[in-house]
């Protein structure tokens, strides 16, 4: 019995889902450090104002944040495993541990699988649930997003991402179980202009080591997020953090 037969096997009795249509786990990455992408949901349901993925991927925003499981997911990717070596992404354009993870478990699924196939890989996310998996971490990096400290912006800006607090306890619960983690602050938002020391104390309260740290997305429509104030950071706001960050020993890395 295979691991994705464990993973059906342990569906019995759970409600059937809609699922999303797929043809391959792995595909090809062009981002820095990452040989192959793996995202088990089509869509995410944070609804993240500053998401650029609905546009990269010619798909309206209603539709993706109506995220599903991609169908025959884990055997998909039991199969193509052996043939392939490099460093896995997971959760490159939707979050693995969007809500629909705690009842679909294929991002665990995913993790499984890899592990078992003694690949590398990533992952990354704005999600506490994380922490759930710490299992099968030990070999893993982790990224989590934190873009600001504030509970009411968090709720207008990323409405069904865990808040602020929940993420930066995550990244402590990370370290603390050894588990090679990073935080991406990205994009900058104006949010945080003159809150840039605050927000570097709270991420180096956690233990983590490095920050990566990213601009908004020349492919992101502006519109929402201007329609609730925000702008991207200025030049300035950026630097003011990066120093503020890096007076507190943390290792600044720029995304891309």
């Amino acid at each position: 019995m295979t691991s994705s037969d464990l993973h059906a096997f342990a569906d019995i009795g759970v409600r059937r889902r809609e699922e999303a249509p797929c043809s391959r786990a792995l595909s090809p990455s062009r981002l820095p450090g990452l040989d192959f992408a793996l995202n088990p949901y089509r869509g995410c349901s944070h609804g993240c104002l500053y998401c650029y993925a609905p546009a990269l991927l010619h798909t309206p925003v209603d539709g993706w944040t109506a995220a599903l499981p991609k169908r025959g997911l884990l055997r998909l990717l039991e199969k193509e495993v052996g043939s392939v070596k490099g460093v896995v992404g997971i959760g490159t354009s939707t979050d693995p541990y969007q809500p629909l993870e705690e009842e679909a478990r294929l991002t665990r699924g995913c993790l499984r699988i890899l592990r078992d196939a003694s690949l590398e890989y990533c992952v990354h996310t704005k999600s506490d649930l994380v922490l759930r998996d710490i299992d099968l971490l030990d070999k893993a990096e982790v990224g989590i997003t934190i873009t600001n400290l504030s509970e009411t912006a968090s709720l207008s800006l990323e409405p069904g991402a865990p808040l602020p607090q929940r993420r930066l306890d995550a990244v402590k619960g990370l370290c603390e179980a050894g588990v090679e983690v990073f935080v991406m602050v990205g994009p900058l938002l104006s949010l945080i202009e003159g809150q840039e020391v605050e927000l570097a104390e709270a991420i180096a309260k956690t233990g983590v080591a490095m920050v990566m740290v990213d601009t908004l997305n020349k492919g992101t429509d502006p519109a929402p997020l201007r329609a609730v104030g925000v702008t991207a950071a200025t030049p300035s706001c950026v630097i003011r953090f990066k120093e503020s960050a890096s007076s507190l020993g943390l290792v600044i890395r720029n995304a891309f």
